[in-house]
């Protein structure tokens, strides 16, 4: 803390009463400025509130700037530097508002200058990497400040990678992209594009190309996450700001993340973050502060990484300084205290936080700052100190003239002149001077007290005050009036929630004054204004209230009291009102199973009524949706405080509610448990949807449907099948490590074709393997035979065996060839069709560096016969030249003319 006390200039005479020190209205803010906007203005603003009008001063990095010389000009107190340059200008820069009555000095306004330099002209390694495995391309982004927001482009602008993909990540602390999984059409040019929001303007570059090469891996290994982007083992961020981590994780399949707090429930401002690669914390306050970890899984595995976030905060006030009037040779004191997180420093000690100056004189009247600072910032806090002197004087607060009182109570008369230093105070009845007395006391600071007051008191007093400059008095007349009585007191209800009921209050008053009443619950006093609510006045004259549908929050002591200007009466009743049991509390899990779990809790409220049973709701990571659980017992009585919830899928994320309940209805749930995850077992119903065939030569296909979550009881889950030829006896067994597989592909080169094998499917996991399916019998793929070459990165070869004839329904009018991308739908897959009976075609219009699935079927009149089994080509790169946009635009040119020729061609056909 640091006390500062300014005084005025020039013997300039501070006038008590009309003059004024200054308080600022508007400080200067900090600013980042463009570097090279030469020919620019900078403004710092400055404006205070003074009598008379303040003038300014101004500081950079504590030296006083020469206003009107050379690019520094003032506009009202506000700062204007012309053409400013970082290397004079850059600095710390306060403002001080000076008048008569003193000086204050602003916060600190820093400016400084932003730049973004052009990234290095070098050209950049090509890196080539295996399809299936996870890579990462660096930005190394050119001298900047301040901090660079970071996207890719891939190929030509403005084509950005996709921020909703879950492969691609882009850090925004290193610049650099991160795949988890690359495939064969990740091929391509990548630039790293850089941008720098200042307060002015915002200026953006991008890097030279950074040549990414996928080679096709037709082994590809599946592989357990690796966490290949680490958050800070402690990150520091403010409170009210943003905290940003990052976490992403190489993996095949691509990994899956989830964010927790490892001490604590996860924030609900952390949204939708909570399942990507930024977790994002808004607004923090100190309440975020923990541990928090990132978890990357996929069926292989899964990895973990913690660090911790440290909420700090700026400094802000928690108590200042006000203006003062103090009287001549009193005492001063101010306190002036500040919170943040590192504590605020005190750089200049006047007692800590504290201001004491004893024998106050003249002179010491001022403009007093006192000055709280951390790491995070400085902020100031202002106040005027004024000393006076003046002889005792009545003018701005003399005795009451009518002072009302009730007999048998007492009264309470203040003497309150200005006057300093503090006068000598007397209390005079007519001429007889008053001392304190059984019924009387006068008080050193000018109060009279009169107790036990009769008719005999009434009359005129009168109270004299003196200091060494001179003396004053002033006069009031004491009236005794009838007191104030209840008559008919409110009575003890007791009540069902949702019935109504009215307490009776009458009082006795002197007929001379207003009467009024007031009502209070719990010694909150009531607002009986209102024309809705609860609580209503009967009549006006009495003070009956009504509660209307009484609930459980009127319930307590209520408080009639009868008010005139001079005294009161009051009294009490108790209102109990019985309801619903309020919620249960302290609700734990215990003993957690695979199928079950033990939940205790403690008795809530019973709100008058005693509780009668209780219900455990319940719902798990699958569904939004409370529901009642299964319980062991069956019937939870009332007088419980545990059962055990039956019934549970193994493996999953569940939490829970327990429900009081008695005659009068159900209360309120309990708090929800924290979320815990039942123990893992063996699966115990197997896959569905058993079935498969086509392919290509050679091959079965085994499709069936993925396990649902509710299904896969534990982790590590895969499948487990067997096949075997309808006419042998010995079954082939195969595990398929991947909980969202669907599709097994058996090859082997003596199948013969369309042969039938029978499959049956089961479901495996950490703990165990489940039941076999029912059996299904499928067939290996059909005979057929087709070829593909890729001519270019653009367009492939298709060839084939023809069919001599599809079919007794019509003439063979072509074929129909159908291609798709390795990692879509065959139900999506482009179709081609020819229009005569050559055996070759040429399909165009494809993706570079990308691997097809590709069929052909015969067609006639009647519609399309079964398609071919598949096989598979790569397009070729594109060529590493200046006229790859071009090729793109010539390939698109083309596909859209065979598209436009396919369509004439069905036409045709369909005229025949």
């Amino acid at each position: 803390m640091l006390s500062v006390k300014t005084v005025c200039p020039g013997g300039d005479v501070c006038v008590s009463g009309h003059d004024s020190g200054p308080v600022f209205e508007e400080q200067p803010n900090s600013l980042i400025y463009p570097e090279g906007l030469t020919e620019g203005k900078v403004t710092l603003n400055c404006q205070a509130r003074a009598s008379p009008a303040a003038s300014y001063r101004w500081l950079l990095n504590g030296t006083e700037v020469q206003l009107g010389v050379d690019r520094y000009s003032l506009v009202a107190g506000t700062l204007v530097i012309s053409s400013p340059e970082p290397t004079r200008d850059t600095g710390s820069y306060q403002c001080l508002a000076i008048n008569r009555c003193g000086t204050i000095i602003s916060r600190a306004a820093n400016l400084k200058f932003g730049y973004l330099h052009d990234f290095s002209p070098d050209t950049r390694t090509p890196q080539t990497v295996y399809e299936g495995l996870g890579t990462f391309l660096t930005c190394q982004p050119p001298l900047h400040y301040p901090a660079l927001s970071y996207r890719w482009l891939i190929n030509e602008f403005p084509n950005f990678i996709r921020k909703d993909d879950g492969r691609w990540f882009v850090s925004q602390v290193t610049g650099n992209l991160h795949v988890a999984k690359v495939e064969p059409n990740d091929t391509g040019n990548y630039f790293c594009f850089t941008t720098i929001h200042m307060d002015i303007s915002t200026k953006s570059t991008f890097s030279k190309a950074n040549q990414l090469t996928v080679l096709p891996d037709a082994n590809s290994r599946l592989s357990a996450p690796s966490i290949k982007v680490r958050f800070p083992a402690e990150t520091y961020a403010l409170a009210g700001h943003t905290a940003t981590l990052e976490c992403f994780a190489y993996g095949n399949p691509v990994p899956k993340l989830r964010w927790r707090k490892v001490d604590g429930l996860m924030p609900s401002k952390a949204g939708p973050s909570v399942d990507s690669p930024t977790l994002s914390l808004p607004e923090l306050s100190f309440d975020d502060e923990g541990s928090y970890e990132c978890e990357a899984y996929n069926s292989e595995g899964r990895e973990k990484h913690q660090g911790r976030i440290s909420v700090q905060a700026q400094p802000e006030w928690l108590q200042v300084m006000s203006d003062s009037e103090v009287e001549i040779s009193s005492e001063l004191h101010w306190n002036c205290l500040a919170a943040g997180k590192p504590r605020p420093s005190d750089r200049v000690e006047v007692n800590g936080p504290r201001l004491k100056i004893s024998n106050l004189a003249l002179e010491d009247s001022g403009m007093y700052q006192c000055v709280a600072e951390n790491k995070h910032g400085t902020i100031y806090s202002s106040a005027e100190l004024r000393v006076q002197v003046q002889a005792p004087d009545f003018r701005l607060n003399p005795v009451r003239r009518l002072i009302p009182a009730a007999r048998g109570g007492q009264v309470m008369i203040e003497c309150r002149p200005r006057a300093a230093p503090k006068p000598s105070l007397f209390w005079s009845r007519g001429t007889e001077l008053l001392t304190n007395s059984s019924r009387v006391t006068v008080s050193p600071d000018g109060l009279l007290w009169i107790h036990n007051i009769s008719r005999a008191d009434e009359g005129k007093y009168t109270c004299f005050a003196e200091n060494y400059l001179g003396k004053a008095n002033s006069t009031g007349h004491l009236s005794v009036r009838d007191a104030t009585k209840i008559m008919l007191a409110p009575s003890n209800a007791d009540i069902n929630r949702g019935e109504n009921v009215t307490l009776q209050c009458h009082a006795s008053h002197d007929p001379t004054m207003d009467l009024t009443f007031t009502w209070a619950l719990n010694g909150v006093l009531l607002d009986l204004d209102r024309n809705t609510g609860p609580y209503q006045r009967v009549e006006e004259n009495i003070g009956d209230l009504l509660i209307a549908n009484a609930q459980l929050s009127q319930a307590g002591v209520y408080t009639c009291t009868a008010q005139t200007v001079v005294d009161s009466s009051s009294a009490l009743a108790k209102l109990v009102v019985r309801g619903p049991p309020g919620p249960p509390g302290g609700l734990l899990v215990k003993n957690v199973a695979e199928t079950s779990v033990q939940l205790r809790w403690s008795r809530g409220y019973d709100n008058h009524s005693p509780i009668g049973k209780y219900v455990i709701m319940g719902r798990s990571s699958l569904s939004k949706e409370w529901k009642s659980m299964r319980t062991d017992p069956l019937n939870i009585e009332g007088n419980a405080e545990s059962a055990r919830v039956t019934g549970l899928m193994p493996w999953m994320d569940y939490e829970f509610q327990v429900i009081a309940s008695n005659i009068l209805g159900s209360g309120e749930p309990s708090i929800p448990s924290h979320i815990i995850r039942t123990q893992q077992a063996a699966p115990t119903v197997a896959p569905s949807g058993l079935g498969g065939g086509g392919g290509d030569r050679h091959e079965l296909i085994v499709t069936w449907t993925p396990m649902a979550r509710e299904y896969q009881n534990g982790d590590s889950f895969g499948y487990v099948l067997a096949f075997r030829k309808t006419d042998t006896s010995a079954w082939t067994e195969v595990r398929v490590p991947h909980v969202d597989s669907s599709r097994y592909v058996y090859y082997n080169a003596t199948l013969a074709p369309y042969s039938p094998f029978e499959v049956k499917i089961k479901a495996y996991n950490r703990r165990g393997e489940g039941p076999f399916s029912q059996i299904a019998v499928v067939h290996s793929a059909e005979e057929g035979d087709i070829n593909t070459t890729a001519l270019s990165a653009f367009e492939v070869q298709v060839s084939w065996d023809p069919v001599q004839q599809l079919s007794t329904n019509g003439i063979l009018r072509g074929y129909e060839i159908r291609y798709w991308r390795q990692h879509e739908r065959e139900a999506a897959a482009d179709r081609v069709r020819t229009a005569g009976l050559e055996p070759t075609a040429r399909v165009s219009g494809l993706r570079p560096s990308t691997r097809y699935h590709v069929a052909v079927a015969a067609y006639n009149s009647a519609g399309t016969g079964p398609p071919s089994p598949r096989t598979t080509v790569t397009t070729r790169k594109p060529r590493e030249t200046t006229n790859t946009g071009f090729d793109t635009i010539f390939g698109a040119l083309t596909f859209d003319l065979q598209t436009t020729l396919n369509t004439i061609n069905i036409s045709y056909g369909e005229l025949l």
